[in-house]
């Protein structure tokens, strides 16, 4: 019925059951009414716990806190995985992690930093298990060894988008998915928005990688910032239309975010070491080789394969040899276009990670 409704309803969701059908089902809410007839809370738990599932209502002293703060605060949240949601989102702040399904390469690797900063320093990573940003933020925060939560606009059993079945699992040994839709159900277009006022709600602060504007993650940081909650954001290539939000954001105000260390500020005060968290501030040191410097340096300034060449004074297949040296040691990487690129921190036994 919700999706089927074309109305601007303020709050539906908050709604009781009566008001929320005469809202979205216009001319015909006998089904809305025949399905609340038929509703039998005994087999419906009895099938949640068929699908490895749970229920926290907002009367039970596991429900998150800082969701009361929402004005259609969800009534129920399902969740299924190993973790503790109070343990996760109650005893420490925890940051929202969003960001484009289609991210640039630069973007996903500053996700997982971000990620994997965050996990390391004990800090809960949320965000939707959509594809790009949210993905890769699970995943660098479990790779960090941290607790994620993924909020699903689908029951929380279903692995939605159904490639990342992998995460998904991942995410249940390892931490919660939860949505408040009941296990086994199927996702809608509105569940989408509406979720991401969940993540909004259980975060402290809420972080853009990388966003078009308008998009979901830029609905996202509406959300937070109605519930007066930090809304940071990553500068993006001023020419890319995929970073508009976020840079938008930014020239409103919004937090600056190049690493984890600036969130870990923001959350705890700077300064306060929480362990294991890489210092992207500190210039790494340059390669020992006057060659390989001199690559880099080009690379630095986003220069194509022929510049590179002409700034080294090298011919093609030498510059080639260098920059694949350079990618081995972790200063560039190379994107699906074969361009080269700096890394935002160095691999190996003088980082954290």
């Amino acid at each position: 019925l919700l999706d089927g409704s074309r109305r601007k309803v303020p709050g539906l969701l908050s709604l009781d059951d009566e008001r929320l059908v005469a809202a979205v089902a216009g001319d015909g809410p006998s089904d809305a009414y025949a399905f609340l007839e038929r509703f039998d809370p005994t087999e419906a738990r009895e099938a949640m716990k068929a699908r490895g599932a749970r229920a926290v209502c907002r009367h039970d002293p596991s429900y998150p806190v800082q969701l009361g703060q929402l004005p259609d605060a969800p009534a129920v949240l399902f969740l299924t995985g190993e973790g503790d949601l109070h343990d996760a989102v109650g005893v420490e702040p925890a940051v929202a992690l969003v960001g484009a399904r289609r991210a640039s390469d630069y973007a996903l690797e500053v996700t997982r930093e971000l990620g994997r900063g965050l996990g390391a320093a004990g800090v809960t990573v949320v965000s939707g298990m959509a594809l790009g940003i949210d993905a890769a933020a699970h995943r660098a925060c479990l790779d960090g060894g941290g607790t994620a939560v993924a909020v699903l606009a689908c029951g929380p059993d279903i692995a939605y988008p159904r490639t990342n079945r992998m995460l998904h699992e991942r995410i249940r040994e390892r931490g919660v998915v939860l949505s408040e839709l009941p296990p086994g159900q199927r996702a809608f277009r509105w569940s989408f928005p509406a979720r991401n006022r969940i993540m909004a709600g259980l975060a402290e602060i809420t972080v853009l990688v990388e966003a078009a504007n308008p998009s979901g993650s830029m609905i996202t940081a509406t959300f937070a910032g109605g519930l007066n909650r930090t809304v940071g954001a990553v500068p993006g290539q001023v020419t890319s239309s995929r970073a508009a939000g976020t840079n938008g954001l930014l020239k409103d105000g919004a937090m600056f975010v190049t690493c984890a260390q600036d969130i870990l500020d923001e959350l705890f005060g700077a300064g306060v070491d929480r362990g294991g968290v890489p210092d992207l501030h500190e210039a790494p040191a340059p390669p020992a080789d006057a060659v390989e410097a001199l690559l880099l340096e080009a690379v630095e300034v986003g220069l194509g394969i022929d510049g590179i060449c002409s700034h080294a004074g090298l011919p093609v297949n030498e510059a080639r040899a260098g920059l694949s040296r350079l990618e081995a040691g972790g200063y560039v990487n190379r994107d699906a276009l074969g361009v080269y690129r700096r890394t935002l921190a160095l691999r190996g036994p003088s980082r954290a990670l």
